[in-house]
């Protein structure tokens, strides 16, 4: 390794620690500016040109991360998620049926609209709903299956979205790999958390209805489920993954009653200035020479199959956290003996790793933290009594499932 390979190792290894933990101690730093500051010092340096960094962004993958926010935050105004919440209400007679419905209401849209997403505008439901009761087995089991629901999509989290736009494997294709390990993944986690916590989860009925006001805009609501629908048809007739997002957005944007302003305010920026700062990072370690030299290193393990694949997914998922982990992968992958394959165990492997511990994704922090300012304390050691045998038992059955198909 020369000089140059070593100082960009370094830089980069600095960025993605920074990136894992969140933050640098007295810094107010996020992962955004972490990974801004570590591409602009790469930049800076001249360890990339700056001509390079800009072809190094993936530009298809921040326009389907813009347009799926686009279309998220239009159903958040219109009340989309809000009308779901007081069917889960209505139904919802026992504590079982509860959870059932948290797991599957949360991982099925979790497929269609970010796992990131719905965990933000259902955590704040579930802490209502059980006000009287343990609140933990149902946030583990909100998150988890956040996480599980959204392996089953190219849309269901960012990690899978690089995937889906690197590997040019098609929505359905994907879906039809990917969806059985979702769904068996959710009954999965509905079944640990109810034998984990067995005294919250004894046959009652509840005592006492929680209520939820209606609350939607209907001529947006209709526009927005129209505009979800057009995407996937469009997506299930083989449209381009990122057109299909920005077309929705676009009809979304075509309006006389909302002002721009107000939906710009609530896109994510902050998260599409993370992927651009990681873009460069890793093309610089691609510049370097350094992505060979990873290569060399990890190719034994991707060509081994999809055990080793999914354990050192699963370990640098957990290290770097999971976009990083496939960003890192991204120039690797197209080398290996089968890329297809290695591609698909590599989305499962990332997002089912991300429910090991309560580091493992964006989505447990978010749970997490929304329940704190709640003064509900969803510790790290409680989180891993339902969410490790969770991730163990749905990459077991990742494993089995992608090795087959």
């Amino acid at each position: 390794m020369n000089w140059t390979q070593l100082a960009v190792a370094v830089l980069a290894a600095i960025t993605l620690v920074g990136v894992a933990l969140g933050r640098y101690p007295a810094l107010k730093m996020n992962r955004a500016t972490i990974a801004l500051v570590g591409a602009v010092l790469l930049i800076a340096l001249g360890f990339i040109p700056l001509d390079t960094a800009y072809r190094a962004v993936d530009w298809n993958t921040i326009l389907l991360l813009f347009g799926m926010m686009i279309l998220n935050v239009n159903l958040r105004i219109a009340g989309f998620f809000h009308l779901v919440n007081s069917h889960v209400v209505r139904l919802a007679r026992t504590p079982r049926r509860l959870l059932a419905l948290i797991v599957f209401v949360s991982g099925t849209l979790s497929a269609i609209f970010l796992n990131d997403t719905i965990v933000l505008v259902f955590t704040p439901l579930v802490l209502d709903l059980t006000l009287k009761r343990n609140p933990l087995p149902y946030l583990v089991g909100l998150v988890t299956a956040a996480n599980i629901g959204s392996v089953a999509t190219i849309t269901g989290n960012p990690q899978n979205m690089l995937v889906g736009i690197s590997s040019g494997i098609g929505f359905v294709e994907f879906t039809r790999a990917l969806g059985p390990i979702a769904l068996l993944g959710l009954g999965i986690g509905w079944a640990v958390i109810v034998l984990v916590y067995r005294s919250e989860f004894r046959t009652e009925i509840f005592t006492h209805v929680y209520e939820l006001p209606p609350q939607h805009y209907r001529p947006l609501l209709r526009k927005s489920i129209v505009a979800t629908v057009l995407m996937l048809i469009a997506l299930v007739a083989g449209a381009p993954v990122p057109l299909a997002a920005a077309g929705a957005a676009a009809l979304l944007l075509i309006t006389r009653r909302m002002e721009p302003e107000k939906v710009f305010q609530e896109i994510d920026w902050s998260l599409l200035v993370f992927f651009c700062g990681l873009f460069v990072v890793t093309g610089a370690i691609q510049h370097s020479g350094l992505g060979a030299r990873l290569f060399e290193l990890l190719r034994p393990y991707a060509n081994g199959g999809a055990a080793p694949l999914t354990a050192v997914a699963l370990v640098l998922s957990n290290l770097v956290s999971n976009v990083p982990a496939v960003m890192l992968f991204r120039p690797i992958v197209p080398g290996l003996t089968d890329p297809h394959h290695a591609w698909l165990t590599l989305a499962m492997a990332t997002t089912l790793a991300g429910n090991l511990t309560l580091l493992g994704s964006v989505a447990n922090l978010i749970v997490a933290e929304i329940a704190r300012r709640r003064g509900v304390q969803l510790s790290f050691v409680e989180y891993l009594k339902a969410g490790t045998p969770i991730a163990v038992l749905t990459l077991l059955l990742g494993v089995a499932w992608v090795s087959w198909v």
